[in-house]
């Protein structure tokens, strides 16, 4: 039997596994994002394929939709549906069109509260969207890692947003931002990726509300 040692030099030089202290973890490419900054400092050079995004923001307006639109239009582009469930305001239809996204892709879901979080699990699990966003204020752990398993089971992109104080606690998402206005106008700060340390600095976001 060989050492344990050498089993895994072998198993890491062959890049089956990721060490915590590589640059760069292996994983499928992403989808750009549309802001080239931020597609830098991705392990996947844009949104993961699949898997549960957050997206914190302080509140409605602050340019969250602007940062995701360029990759739904993609999306709706390509022929793959994209599922709004209890979005806080109706979406402004000609700011969408103009953005690119095609709307007979696009589909809104009208749930209570407490039915959020089962709507979207279904609709990510299900894995027939290109992309599921959910407006849930309050989730609880245990409903949060239940969105991230139904991501990676049903191989859909989920973007889940909730306001800032959301980013005291911890999270199973594969990948967390933050939006927050600042002197210099909206910016994005990347709170956890997984696979990458996030970068210390915020990143620019030059937007206007899609809402």
């Amino acid at each position: 039997m060989k050492p344990l040692a050498d089993t895994l030099d072998a198993l890491l030089q062959g890049r089956h596994v990721w060490r915590g202290a590589s640059p760069v973890a292996p994983s499928r490419p992403g989808q750009e994002t549309g802001l080239r900054a931020l597609d830098a400092v991705l392990p996947s050079g844009g949104w993961p394929t699949s898997g549960l995004v957050e997206v914190l923001h302080g509140a409605p307006g602050q340019g969250e939709l602007s940062l995701i639109l360029p990759g739904l239009a993609n999306l709706t582009r390509r022929g793959r549906p994209v599922m709004l469930i209890a979005p806080p305001y109706q979406p402004y239809v000609p700011a969408w069109q103009q953005a690119g996204v095609q709307l007979s892709q696009l589909h809104i879901l009208r749930v209570d509260a407490p039915a959020g979080p089962w709507a979207m699990e279904q609709a990510l699990r299900a894995g027939c969207c290109g992309a599921v966003l959910g407006w849930l204020p309050t989730v609880e752990d245990k409903a949060l890692r239940r969105l991230q398993l139904a991501a990676e089971t049903g191989q859909s992109l989920g973007f889940l947003f909730r306001g800032l104080a959301a980013g005291q606690t911890n999270s199973l998402a594969t990948l967390r931002v933050a939006v927050q206005t600042s002197g210099h106008g909206s910016e994005i700060r990347v709170l956890k990726c997984r696979g990458r340390t996030p970068p210390q600095a915020a990143l620019p976001l030059r937007s206007r509300s899609l809402h």
